[in-house]
């Protein structure tokens, strides 16, 4: 594939700059808010925290839609604008129940765009490129903290915890659908081709499984993901237990480490290649929950430092290279798909099952309202060596790098 323009280079970033900036500065402050509701808040906080994961479950279908039916910037902009009216109706609720409703409503329109927005950049540049490109959602979302510092500084509003977050993040959605009209043009590689009921419900990556590499991938990336999501969602408590104040803060450290290592992916991919560069994220996850486990039964909080510093190699090493395998691996006419099917088995069902996995286990170790992090740094560690140690010896990465051909709006 042909290097893309500068142009294309800006557009691209900005796309994902926005992308990334419209959830943070919401999702972040969520559960303070739910708890905040009161009555039922309790119960329903799981679900509403979990309402990302099951917004993956119409990645797939999605992917389907810009495979074969309509330009992806087309759809891109089609959800943002439903994700921005929904979070407008979202600042409005105050029912927990009802919020689960139209947050689950905005993320099944929110977490496809994470797969949309990975094939629209590997669309018109090479795939071995996409950190370049990637790095500026990191940005987008370090920025969205923006937003609680004009609040604070100069509205005399703390935010985090009213429902003027989501009239941030909806502002955010809106700036994103407009923007996203302005994209190159990315035509459905599958248009005019006979669709079956498998291709309409969105199913068809899961014919990427006859791959025994592939399969493995998902299985790994699925145990990563549980054990990820203790990090994801219930870091914020052990900060809390231990004392930590400005969280939002303490736990950006971790995307502006992340900003500076996922221009480092293709140097990586290109020194040891893909397989070795996605096994650095999986020994960075080791290390997090290693460093949490030796940080409490030795007292070194300090340690706790080491765990959201090497987010970046995490997450750009292990899930970001994933983005490129599976692009690499799926035919043209279901990139798409398989990049919203990846986000399905990640941030979907890996993420849903760690979310109540990893509190079953926080409330395992709790005695008399106190609880004992050891045992749950003890086995997301173990869950993280078991991760790294199968795909390390049974991984056999079979895709080579796209050859080189005219971006889409090269050829039109």
């Amino acid at each position: 594939m042909a290097s893309m323009s500068l142009d294309t280079r800006i557009r691209l970033s900005v796309m994902m700059f926005l992308q990334y900036m419209m959830l943070p500065v919401w999702w972040i402050p969520l559960a303070a808010y739910v708890v905040g509701l009161g009555g039922t808040a309790g119960f329903w906080k799981p679900w509403i925290m979990s309402s990302m994961a099951l917004g993956c479950l119409a990645s797939p279908l999605i992917g389907m839609f810009a495979d074969r039916h309509f330009a992806s910037q087309h759809v891109l902009a089609g959800l943002n604008l439903t994700a921005g009216v929904l979070l407008l109706v979202a600042a409005n609720i105050s029912n927990p129940a009802m919020l689960f409703v139209v947050l689950l409503l905005a993320m099944l329109c929110y977490m496809p765009t994470w797969g949309l927005t990975s094939s629209v950049s590997m669309a018109h540049s090479p795939a071995e490129k996409f950190p370049q490109i990637r790095v500026f959602g990191s940005i987008g979302w370090v920025a969205a903290g923006a937003f609680s510092l004009v609040g604070l500084y100069l509205m005399k509003v703390e935010i985090d915890k009213t429902p003027i977050i989501f009239y941030c993040g909806a502002g955010t959605a809106f700036a994103g659908a407009i923007f996203s009209l302005f994209l190159p043009h990315t035509p459905p590689p599958a248009k005019g081709q006979k669709a079956s009921v498998v291709d309409v419900l969105g199913l068809r990556a899961f014919s990427l499984f006859k791959h025994a590499d592939f399969t493995l991938y998902v299985l790994v990336s699925i145990l990563v993901s549980v054990a990820f999501s203790m990090y994801w969602s219930y870091f914020s408590e052990y900060l809390t237990d231990k004392g930590f104040t400005l969280l939002t803060f303490t736990t950006n450290l971790g995307q502006v480490a992340e900003m500076l290592l996922m221009l480092a992916v293709p140097l990586a991919i290109a020194k040891v290649g893909l397989k070795w560069a996605m096994v650095i994220g999986l020994l960075a996850q080791l290390a997090r929950y290693g460093s949490l486990y030796l940080g409490e039964i030795s007292g070194a909080l300090a340690l706790s430092y080491v765990a959201i510093l090497v987010h970046g190699l995490i997450f750009g090493f292990f899930f970001v290279g994933g983005q490129i395998y599976v692009d690499r691996r799926a035919p043209k006419e279901m990139k798409a798909q398989a990049q919203g099917f990846m986000f399905l088995a990640t941030f979907g069902v890996g993420l849903l099952i760690g979310n109540f996995l990893c509190a079953w286990l926080i409330d395992a170790y709790k005695v008399n309202g106190v609880r004992h992090w050891e045992p749950v740094w003890m086995w997301t560690t173990v869950a993280s060596a078991v991760a790294m140690v199968l795909f390390a010896l049974l991984f056999h990465d079979k895709t080579k790098p796209a050859e080189e051909q005219p971006a889409p709006e090269a050829a039109a």
